[in-house]
């Protein structure tokens, strides 16, 4: 098994609170509004959102991948600290155990928010991720950050 760990780092304008609250905490009922070109649905398969529960995402029809499952392994308002695995679905392209995401949100001091997120590949035998296959879900995930973000710059008393 080979293990490969990549770090994003992002800057908003928006505070790491209203992020939080909108792209973790809400997000089975934000993103599929905001972007049902892209997730139908989210859902909660095993407990109601905290450490340990088990979340279905959806994907919209005509998209490269149906659904995945991943585990919540820590949830921290305080610290707006959150990671969580996937466990099953279509991003393991069968070449996968699991991939891990670990997202730190921090206050900048202009009020907005740095956001850093580390995410490991745990990959089976000897396969290795290419650069594009791992461009392309960076793009993914950056993609869902940055439509919360215009949402919550449009919408400032959202999530407030």
């Amino acid at each position: 098994m080979g293990v490969l760990t990549f770090t994003e780092e992002h800057a908003s304008a928006v505070c790491p609170k209203r992020i939080f609250k909108a792209s973790i905490l809400d997000s089975s009922n934000l993103i599929p509004k905001l972007l049902p070109q892209v997730i139908k649905s989210m859902e909660f398969l095993q407990s109601n959102g905290g450490v340990g529960s088990i979340k279905h995402v959806n994907f919209a029809e005509g998209s490269d991948l149906k659904s995945l499952k991943y585990q919540i392994d820590e949830l921290n308002e305080e610290t707006y600290s959150y990671s969580y695995t996937v466990i099953e679905g279509d991003t393991l392209m069968d070449n996968l155990d699991k991939i891990t995401h670990e997202i730190k949100l921090e206050a900048a001091p202009d009020g907005g928010t740095f956001s850093k997120v580390t995410s490991t590949y745990y990959t089976k035998d000897d396969f290795s991720l290419t650069e594009k296959e791992i461009k392309a879900g960076k793009e993914k995930v950056l993609g869902v950050y940055k439509a919360v973000e215009a949402y919550l710059i449009q919408n400032p008393s959202a999530y407030a």
